[in-house]
């Protein structure tokens, strides 16, 4: 299990840079790998961890040339929204956001992620996609009365079922 810090992007990203004002799911290199299979991780804090314990042969990155967007709404007082404004996610506020990011990996135990990363995982074993192999994770952290989110318990359980799913996959 690691980070992969010295390791090389996946050669896809190599035909692109510069930021993009795109969000990550439709930056070309991302669509492209979707082709091949790859899939953008999980952003939800709870798998906050996951391409640190994904395979490695199944398990890539690209630089994060992406852009976050915020939408800010006013509300009537019968809460009808009545005025929108979107734009970017300022760089103090995705600091912040990976300082958070740090701090729940340096909770339960694993060192913080490199920054500027898009991280895109391969289904393992003999799931179908990305979502099967989640669900199967929470379904085993379920049957084991391991609590399903962010914990040492959960990411340990998840390590040693994707390295299982991986073994037998040859």
């Amino acid at each position: 299990m690691s980070w992969d810090a010295g390791g090389s992007p996946h050669r896809q990203a190599g035909r692109r840079s510069g930021r993009s004002e795109l969000e990550a799911d439709r930056l070309p290199e991302v669509r492209e790998l979707g082709e091949l299979g790859w899939v953008l991780a999980p952003e939800a804090p709870m798998w906050v961890f996951l391409p640190f314990v994904w395979p490695s042969h199944a398990r890539t990155w690209v630089p994060d040339r992406s852009t976050r967007w915020q939408i800010d709404t006013t509300t009537d007082g019968s809460g009808r929204v009545v005025e929108a404004e979107c734009h970017p996610v300022t760089e103090t506020e995705q600091e912040t956001q990976e300082k958070d990011a740090s701090a729940d990996l340096a909770g339960v135990g694993i060192p913080p992620r490199p920054s500027g990363r898009l991280w895109l995982l391969r289904p393992v074993g003999g799931f179908e996609d990305l979502d099967a192999v989640l669900d199967h994770l929470c379904a085993q952290a379920e049957a084991r009365g391991v609590p399903v989110g962010l914990s040492a318990a959960f990411a340990a359980l998840c390590a040693a079922e994707l390295e299982a799913a991986a073994d037998a996959a040859g």
